[in-house]
């Protein structure tokens, strides 16, 4: 009767074993794409919003250990703060600063624009990293709806503004962290702003699509300046970014399915992957106008590739944000 015990319980170890060996390499196979090119960023300034958590925070975290200076342009100054000063405990890199920038205000961007060249006289990357997702209906300072503001009004007004010093430390980049979503998003030009309607999926999908149209005008329109433009899909994160989605932190959402979806999200580091390749790899030096996703070139949606609706929603962005290009 032993023996049979002792057999069960061996088996049992062995499949537990087994499942927790399946696990982890499901968990490694789905971090994806990973930058390991060495390159040397001493000397580079550059600008990365949301970037006290999550992917954002990698992606400074690796900037510094690769000697860049880098500008955290964060709305919380606490949190913000204790992240720079982990950052730069770790790399040793003291060129790592909090600068305040709200992307749900235009006075705010305005600020922060005014500040920096204040300080900097040249910047060589901007990645545009910040972003909310599937909120309730919210709207930023302006009255734009939250999504659409911060994740493209907020970032189109923010690089516009900063185009004199790209240009002036040409060659440089610029980064439009998107989604995968984008393939499910639309933009709707009647209703822009979600006001006869909102669908917190549908209007996260339309700003997520604004983000790979905004990219690929805005390539256009700095073609021979040396300056370059991509976006990207930073693949499913576990991040702060799903804090609005009630599935996932309701006690069912937390205890069960974060367990269950847990090996197949991408941690921090691994999300933050593709928008260090889209910033650094030299081989992209002069590639402009794509998107990006694992560290490698991917199809756009058929919607993404309508260069009128990208020039219409350029023209709205300008109205929006009241930007007025200075010839």
């Amino acid at each position: 009767m032993n023996l049979d015990l002792d057999c069960i319980l061996n088996s049992f170890l062995v499949w537990l074993l087994l499942i927790g060996l399946t696990v982890l390499f499901i968990k490694q196979y789905m971090q994806g794409g990973q930058f390991t090119k060495e390159t040397d960023e001493t000397g580079k300034v550059v600008i990365v919003t949301g970037s006290n958590t999550g992917i954002g925070k990698e992606t400074v975290l690796e900037l510094a250990r690769r000697g860049a200076t880098v500008y955290m342009a964060c709305r919380d100054k606490a949190r913000t703060e204790k992240a720079r000063l982990e950052i730069v405990q770790e790399t040793g890199n003291k060129n790592i600063f909090f600068r305040e920038l709200d992307l749900a205000s235009l006075e705010s961007i305005r600020n922060f624009v005014a500040e920096f060249k204040k300080e900097q006289d040249k910047l060589h990357i901007l990645i545009n990293n910040a972003g909310v997702m599937r909120c309730p209906h919210m709207l930023t300072k302006d009255g734009f709806e939250m999504q659409l503001g911060v994740n493209h009004m907020g970032h189109f007004l923010l690089t516009n503004l900063l185009l004199d010093l790209l240009k002036k430390s040409a060659p440089s980049r610029i980064v439009n962290v998107s989604s995968l979503a984008h393939t499910r998003g639309s933009i709707n030009i009647d209703d822009l702003n979600s006001e006869k309607s909102y669908d917190e999926g549908n209007a996260y999908s339309q700003s997520k699509l604004a983000n790979v149209l905004f990219t690929r005008e805005l390539a256009k329109r700095l073609e021979g300046t040396g300056v370059t433009v991509n976006a990207l899909h930073p693949g499913v994160v576990d991040t702060e970014l799903g804090r609005h989605m009630k599935i996932l932190n309701n006690t069912f959402g937390r205890y069960v399915l974060r367990s269950l979806l847990w090996p197949l999200l991408k941690t921090p580091k691994s999300g933050a992957q593709t928008t260090l390749y889209a910033a650094l790899d030299p081989e992209l030096s002069n590639v402009t106008g794509k998107y990006f996703s694992d560290c490698a070139e991917k199809k756009v949606a058929p919607a993404a590739t309508d260069d009128k609706m990208g020039q219409l929603l350029w023209e709205e962005s300008e109205k929006w944000t009241h930007f007025k290009k200075l010839d």
